[in-house]
């Protein structure tokens, strides 16, 4: 089949996304662009599967000859007790995103996001070094889970973890060990002052929520800053960082970089994240 083109046949390899609603999900778009870019004869769609049904529907995929799927709110917990497999990474985040059907009918259940946060960094700034200094991660969430067994895998040194709710943060604090330090919210300033990189994880920020109403002025400028956040792409968090020197990193990337692994997993192909995929998914 010609590059660049796209139709499917009998034998095609399908995928798709499971989540209640999904009609927000960008996935579709995004294998859908891979897709069509190798040549491939497969398909991705979307399944509205509300969560009375995510255990028969994900069984069902062997049987409907689907190779696996992603998983979006409200599903990424849940299927942990549904899964026959679950991978360590998914086990530390407490979340699977991404299913793999083997070849027995089995499921497999992992999740890419903590490869996807970190693949975006390592991407974005080549020679960024986190275990030069602390991070700092705001949020305590499911993404904040994502990103902390990340740092910890890379080997930051230290990660200070503050929300506004700081209970949440000592919950995390206990899963991931002595790295993670709950830090109250109100000692942000005395956090950043040694900080190598500053991770916005929450939704603060992002078009029709409330703003992240915080101060840098105590981060050095040779930090990294980056904000999960993508809507808008540059978030007032980045747009400070970068009026003060800092180098910054947007939140598009760990989505693209996250689909990475299941795609190639599902499709047999591993595709590359290019400036027209990104300019893609932005004129959506």
């Amino acid at each position: 089949m010609a590059a660049g083109s796209h139709s499917i046949s009998g034998k095609a390899k399908v995928a798709g996304v499971m989540g209640w609603p999904v009609g927000h999900s960008k996935s579709p778009a995004l294998h859908g662009f891979w897709l069509k870019e190798y040549g491939i004869d497969g398909a991705y769609v979307p399944m509205a599967v509300a969560p009375e049904n995510l255990g028969k529907s994900l069984k069902s995929l062997f049987l409907l000859g689907f190779k696996g799927c992603n998983l979006t709110v409200p599903h990424k917990e849940a299927a942990l007790q549904i899964v026959d497999e679950i991978t360590p990474v998914a086990k530390a985040i407490g979340a699977i995103n991404t299913v793999f059907v083997l070849p027995d009918g089995r499921l497999q259940g992992t999740n890419t996001d903590a490869f996807g946060f970190f693949e975006n960094l390592r991407q974005s700034v080549p020679g960024f070094n986190v275990t030069r200094a602390p991070a700092v991660v705001l949020g305590a969430g499911g993404a904040a889970r994502a990103v902390c067994a990340a740092l910890i895998e890379a080997g930051a040194p230290e990660v200070r973890l503050l929300n506004r709710t700081r209970a949440r943060a000592q919950t995390l604090e206990t899963a991931f060990g002595p790295k993670i330090k709950a830090t109250p919210w109100s000692d942000l300033p005395a956090a950043l002052k040694d900080a190598g990189l500053l991770v916005n994880s929450t939704s603060l920020g992002m078009s029709g929520q409330p703003p992240l109403d915080v101060s840098i002025d105590t981060l050095p400028t040779a930090a990294l800053v980056t904000d999960l956040v993508y809507t808008p792409l540059e978030t007032p968090l980045l747009h400070a960082a970068k009026k003060r020197g800092n180098k910054t990193v947007d939140g598009l990337g760990m989505l693209l970089y996250q689909a990475q692994k299941g795609f190639e997993g599902w499709f047999g192909v591993k595709p590359e994240v290019t400036s027209a995929l990104r300019s893609h998914l932005l004129s959506l």
